[in-house]
């Protein structure tokens, strides 16, 4: 039943830019459904959980959401939507609302909203029906973004001492009912052998089953411990092409986890895929292997995966098929004649991908490089790999910053050098390189190569005022698109017009950031979540703007994994160009937040670091 309408609530409905989509008469009947209700200071307005079953509109007065997960909280204010239909962004199950202050609102059902999304498409564009969510088929790895390793291990390790023969090895497997055991020798892990091992090691070789079992073990594997989260193991499992993961409690040995406990769903799983990529011997096999990536992400988009997870697993894919394709070339040239590192840079680097991506990348050669007698076999393998890439969707560095550019195919000297003139001479275009290749990070090759390097360049720029001032001011020429008054600042002519550019005018304001308090504090790390957390922890930024930074660069992440999501499931080439259409009031309120946290934070480096 309805009766007359609160005479607040239609003149609401008139200016709000989502209800613009009806007709007057329409809104005039829906205006007659809100339930017009008053609040006092402190009123729970939604618990936790309720928070999707009526959609809200604020009369007057102020209403704090609080992400009981995540321990965020904003406060919308009169005009403002909430709840059935306008979730805030996330589980809306650990969402809650309460009053700030007295407060009227107005509410109406959520199967009103269901109802009135289903007659009027292009509501239905502003405001999401609320319905359980139906998403295509995804990992379950997925619902272990959170869940601690620990909570994977089904039951106590099965181990055997290194000496023990291969046959019983085999027989403990088959009684256990396992398809790995784990050396262990006082209580230290030894090694790792599995049913492959034994198939491919032992008896395909003729191997004598009465010889140690250590003889086909895989020495020291790889370990994750047992509170980092289960996508964690899932990343690296992917990264390096292994099923199994010996689990650890300190030293301890406490189980192993396999690919099978993290994941089910093979045909777009981050496991699963790598390990497709790892089987190809041609570059047509790579390429259609390649090609799921953008599922990957739209399957990790439908679940509400976190940016930074998203970004960890789509670039375990990318690392997946440079290292395929350098195993390519090195089989197709021959082993490599000296010692080398192949190094992946910006967003790669830092594993924050997108299946937007282009290539950044270089080659760090050992200094026993000659380039008479082995620059011609690195200027084979850079261009094979580059290409190789590029036919896998990863087009060529407009730039040509990758490795079959003989300027970034160089030995550890000449990389030092580099360094040095960009930190002593900061003219603009050192600056330019010095954001793409202070950014790197090993994936293939001689790790040892890049980390001994970067301990020097390190050293070179802590505390090293004027090159740090250059780089704040070369920071600044990214701002978040805030207007004279405030407001959120759109182009206004152009392909583009009417949308924020999420990557420039957003993401990469931040990661600037993040990159310069690690050079000024000598921090190694490379990934922005992990420079401000350590840069907050170390003082050179406030913790709070480091939490709020981290906050605000996972808020943009997702917005963007959506809206590319959005645009591969409609058949169109991914962008980072966002329409302020798409979101809801909340989630402008939320853009507008985040980026005023990145202006506040430039403009106290522009303070600190002058020139």
């Amino acid at each position: 039943m309805t009766g007359p309408a609160d005479p607040r609530v239609l003149p609401l409905l008139d200016a709000h830019r989502v209800f613009a989509a009806l007709s007057p008469a329409a809104r005039a009947r829906l205006a007659q459904r809100f339930v017009v209700e008053r609040h006092a200071d402190g009123a729970t307005l939604a618990a936790a959980g309720q928070l999707g079953e009526r959609l809200a509109l604020v009369l007057d007065g102020r209403v704090e959401l609080h992400d009981t997960r995540h321990d965020a909280a904003v406060v919308v204010e009169r005009g403002a939507l909430f709840g059935a239909g306008a979730e805030p962004r996330g589980d809306p199950a650990t969402w809650r609302a309460q009053a700030r202050g007295d407060c009227t609102l107005a509410f109406v059902g959520a199967d009103v909203v269901a109802a009135l999304c289903a007659d009027e498409p292009a509501l239905a564009f502003h405001l999401a029906p609320p319905r359980a969510p139906v998403a295509p088929p995804v990992d379950t790895h997925l619902n272990l973004l959170s869940t601690p390793v620990r909570a994977l291990l089904r039951r106590a390790p099965v181990t055997l001492a290194p000496t023990a023969s291969i046959a019983e090895a085999a027989r403990l497997m088959r009684d256990e009912r396992v398809s790995s055991v784990l050396l262990v020798e006082r209580d230290h892990l030894l090694g790792l052998v599995t049913d492959r091992d034994l198939r491919n090691r032992a008896l395909a070789a003729d191997v004598d089953p009465a010889r140690p079992v250590v003889d086909i073990a895989t020495v020291a594997p790889l370990t994750i411990d047992v509170a980092q989260p289960a996508f964690e193991a899932l990343r690296l499992m992917a990264r390096h092409n292994i099923h199994h993961m010996p689990v650890l409690d300190g030293q301890r040995v406490a189980g192993i986890v396999t690919a099978t406990d993290v994941t089910e769903q093979h045909g777009t799983s981050a496991v699963f895929l790598a390990g497709e990529i790892y089987r190809q011997s041609s570059l047509d096999g790579l390429i259609a292997a390649a090609g799921k990536v953008q599922a990957l992400q739209r399957h990790l988009a439908a679940a509400r995966a976190s940016a930074y997870a998203a970004g960890r697993l789509v670039t375990a894919i990318t690392d997946a098929l440079t290292t395929r394709l350098l195993q390519l070339a090195e089989a197709r040239l021959g082993p490599p004649p000296v010692d080398y590192a192949w190094l992946a840079a910006g967003s790669q680097a830092r594993n924050e991908q997108t299946a937007k991506s282009d290539q950044d990348n270089a080659l760090l050669i050992d200094d026993a490089y000659d380039a008479a007698a082995h620059g011609a076999y690195f200027e084979a393998l850079a261009q094979q790999v580059n290409d190789g890439l590029a036919a896998c969707g990863y087009v060529h560095c407009p730039g040509d910053m990758m490795a079959r550019n003989a300027a970034w195919r160089q030995p550890r000297r000449r990389w030092l050098a580099y360094f040095h003139h960009w930190t002593d001479e900061p003219e603009p275009m050192a600056l330019v390189l010095t954001c793409v290749f202070f950014d790197l990070r090993c994936v293939y090759g001689r790790d040892d190569l890049l980390e001994s390097l970067r301990r020097d360049v390190l050293q070179h720029t802590r505390h090293n005022g004027l090159f740090l001032a250059h780089m704040v001011a070369n920071a600044l020429t990214h701002r978040p698109p805030i207007g004279l008054f405030g407001g959120i600042a759109v182009a206004r002519s152009g392909e583009h017009r009417g949308t924020i550019d999420l990557k420039h005018q957003g993401i990469v304001p931040i990661v600037d950031l993040a990159r310069i308090v690690a050079l000024a504090g000598g921090h190694p790390q490379v990934g922005t979540h992990e420079r401000l957390s350590v840069a907050g922890r170390d003082g050179e930024i406030g913790e709070r703007d480091a939490r709020d930074l981290r906050d605000a660069l996972e808020f943009l992440g997702s917005l963007r994994l959506q809206h590319q999501a959005r645009q591969t499931a409609a058949g169109l080439a991914p962008d980072n160009h966002l329409p302020l259409d798409e979101l809801s009031s909340f989630e402008r309120d939320q853009l507008k937040d985040a980026f005023a946290v990145v202006q506040r934070v430039q403009n106290a480096l522009a303070q600190r670091y002058r020139l």
